[in-house]
């Protein structure tokens, strides 16, 4: 389960972080945000992509060696 939820992050951060970026900065030039719930979920959606390439980093470090 650990080796699928490792993959999961990865394929998210690889292939979703362009749109989340692009949709939250679209997102924020056009709305002010006054929810709590759309700051909570757009910390956590740049968390995720982050932790992602973190882990996809690691991995290409330990390859390289």
């Amino acid at each position: 389960m650990i080796k699928f939820v490792k993959y999961l992050l990865i394929w998210v951060s690889s292939n979703l972080s362009v749109p989340f970026w692009v949709v939250g900065h679209v997102h924020l030039t056009m709305n002010i945000y006054k929810d709590l719930h759309e700051i909570i979920a757009s910390l956590l959606m740049n968390i995720i992509v982050a932790i992602g390439f973190w882990i996809s980093w690691l991995d290409t470090k330990n390859d390289t060696k």
